[in-house]
Parts: structure tokens; sequence; C-alpha cells
């Protein structure tokens, strides 16, 4: 099912365009990272049994697909692959102004009794994942929530980690971890930037803040 959504701000990709940074993955080694994750997920679920993928907007979506896709190549199996958005969940709405509600579209079966994967680019503090559990208990209850992300950068703030991950890369928290897919941005490809402009480490257009944590770190 598809909850409203105010209308895609365009239409298709967009065109590539030089990146600065410093590329670690380019667009072979994001395809053998999918394919791995598929090969994982088929692995620890005995074949990806009642088993939903959800990716997190914006470029969880086409990786979960991607991964749907790769699982029935690889078993000729149809995972449902869906999207839920966890905007209005997130716990830093107060401190970054409105945002653009985006799509939520859940299979026709629902999450129920299912095992329910959450795909996502990048991990980083956890406050996404934790949105998104927060967003997929309104939709019903699943029988296990698992976490498949393309890359792990560290600097965890809450208690989660993911059971699939494509490739770990340490990071300074200075740092900002860019992942690109074809889908969103016409090219495959992971780069380490040297500036955070983002709180949640993608590269938003926020300026970065650094919050003092215990320990001595920001």
């Amino acid at each position: 099912m598809a909850y409203p959504h105010p209308p895609p701000g365009g239409a298709g990709p967009k065109a590539a365009a030089p990146q600065a940074g410093k590329v670690i993955l380019g667009p072979d080694d994001v395809h053998r990272v999918i394919d791995r994750i598929a090969h994982q997920i088929l692995e620890k679920t005995q074949g990806a049994a009642d088993t939903v993928l959800l990716g997190i907007p914006t470029r969880g979506v086409p990786l979960a697909r991607r991964l749907a896709a790769r699982i029935q190549t690889f078993e000729g199996i149809a995972v449902p692959a869906g999207a839920l958005d966890v905007t209005l969940y997130r716990d830093d709405l107060r401190l970054r102004g409105a945002r653009a509600v985006g799509r939520t579209d859940v299979p026709r079966d629902g999450v129920d009794d299912k095992r329910v994967i959450l795909v996502d680019d990048v991990l980083f503090s956890g406050r996404t994942v934790r949105a998104a559990l927060d967003a997929l208990s309104d939709l019903g209850r699943p029988r296990m929530v698992q976490l498949a992300v393309l890359v792990d950068r560290g600097h965890r703030e809450l208690p989660i980690r993911a059971d699939y991950v494509g490739k770990n890369i340490p990071t300074a928290l200075s740092e900002n971890v860019r992942v690109l897919v074809s889908e969103v941005d016409g090219v495959d490809e992971v780069r380490i930037e040297g500036v955070l402009r983002g709180a949640d480490g993608r590269g938003g257009a926020q300026p970065a803040v650094k919050r003092p944590r215990p320990g001595g770190t920001a």
C-alpha cells in the first residue's frame, strides 16, 4: 500500500556531475557489494522466506529494490521491496526545520509476522534507524527486524548495529561519507569528503555541528 506523499521534485535520475573527495567504491565495487549482501541475506534467512525489504529514503529505496532483484536472480525468489519514510519520526525535527515528507510504500501483504530488513546507504549515529523502527511499529508487528547497509562508517550514538554490511569504512567525525546510486545520482559510487555537511553523515545541506559526547569525543 502506498501512503500519501507530495509529488516528487524531479523525474528520473540526475545526470552525474564531477564530485570532490576520495572514491572508496566505484561502480563495479558497488555492484559486488550489493551481490555480497544479497548472498548474506539468503544464507542467514534460509532462502529469504517471509522476508520484506524496506528501503529508507532516499538511497536506501533503490538499494532495497536492487537487493530484491539480485536475490531473484540468484535463487528465483521474489522478495517484496518497499519504502519506509522516517521524516516525521526523526528526533531532530525541531532542530533542523521543516522537511518534505517522503513516500512510504508497504508491500501488499504488509509486515505483520514477517522478517523485515531495513535497507539504508550509510549507518552512522544510528538515529535514522531508530526513527525507522518507530515508523515501522506504526505499520504492523514484524516477527523480526534486521538492518542492511551499504556502508558502516562507525561513530554510533545509539546501541544499533547492522546485520548485513557491505563495507566497513573507518572515518573521522569531520568527514562525510557520500553514497551515490545511479537511480538517483546517475552513477554508483561511494566517496569520502573532508567536511561533514549533514548531521546524519550523508552530505546534506546543513552545516556541521559538533556535539560533545561522553568520553571527550565530539
